[in-house]
Formats: C-alpha cells, sequence, structure tokens
C-alpha cells in the first residue's frame, strides 16, 4: 500500500472520533450505560434521580451547533423542542434547565467534579476522569 493511502485512513478515523459523541457521567452514577429513551428522560426532567437517589445533574453545551444538535437528534428531539421542555418544567416549578456551559473542557471538568453529573462531549476528548455511558454516531 502507498502512503497516499495510509494518510487517507488516519485521516477518516480522525474525522470518525471527532464525529463520534460520548454521553460521559461522573464516577459516582451507578450505571455503566444508557439507552436512548432514559438519556432522554433525564434530559428531559422526567428522571430526577440515579438508580440510589443520587441527584441528576444534567449538563448542556451552551453554543449553537451541528455537534449539540446531532446530540438532540439523537434523542428525537430539536434543540428548540429541547428549550421548550425545560421552559414548561421551569415556569411549573418543577425543575430548571440544564446548566449550558461553553466548551466541551467546561462540561468534562464539571462532570467529573460533581456527584451524579451527565453530560455529552466528543469521544476524543474524554478522559479517564469520567465514565462513558453511551457512544453515539459513527
Amino acid at each position: 500500500m502507498n502512503r497516499a493511502f495510509y494518510i487517507l485512513i488516519v485521516l477518516l478515523v480522525a474525522i470518525s472520533a471527532n464525529a463520534q459523541i460520548a454521553v460521559i457521567a461522573n464516577k459516582s452514577v451507578p450505571v455503566s450505560s444508557i439507552e436512548r429513551s432514559r438519556l432522554l428522560d433525564l434530559y428531559s426532567g422526567e428522571i430526577k434521580q440515579w438508580n440510589d437517589s443520587i441527584p441528576v445533574i444534567v449538563f448542556d453545551y451552551k453554543p449553537k451547533s451541528e455537534f449539540k444538535d446531532r446530540f438532540y437528534k439523537y434523542l428525537g428531539k430539536s434543540t428548540a423542542r429541547m428549550k421548550s421542555i425545560w421552559l414548561k418544567l421551569m415556569l411549573a416549578g418543577e425543575g430548571d434547565p440544564p446548566e449550558a456551559l461553553k466548551t466541551e473542557e467546561d462540561i468534562l471538568n464539571k462532570v467529573a467534579t460533581t456527584p451524579g453529573a451527565l453530560g455529552f462531549v466528543r469521544i476524543n476528548k474524554i478522559s479517564d476522569q469520567v465514565k462513558v455511558l453511551l457512544k453515539i454516531g459513527p
């Protein structure tokens, strides 16, 4: 095989890793994986505690981006629909929207240091400070 072929393979692997989304959790979270329906319930405020009563604390990505849109599309909702769900919860006094952070590094750090926390980042951003519950994407 020639050098161009190997370069192409390396680039495709890098693009694929950048396209994948990792749903991450604080190491205190009492589950090791998560299904799409439960993830939606957590992000929409339907479920407020983990199995053993640890409060669920979800973090969102603040900037509007294709990355954020892909995450919510995976959940079966648009970003605008999620905002509507959170506003309804807030107005009913049943919850607050997730704290929205500016960078994936901020999400990674907050999830790593907040018991019960849940967030999402590109798969190439994860570290051993958090656990990966789900991988989304190619």
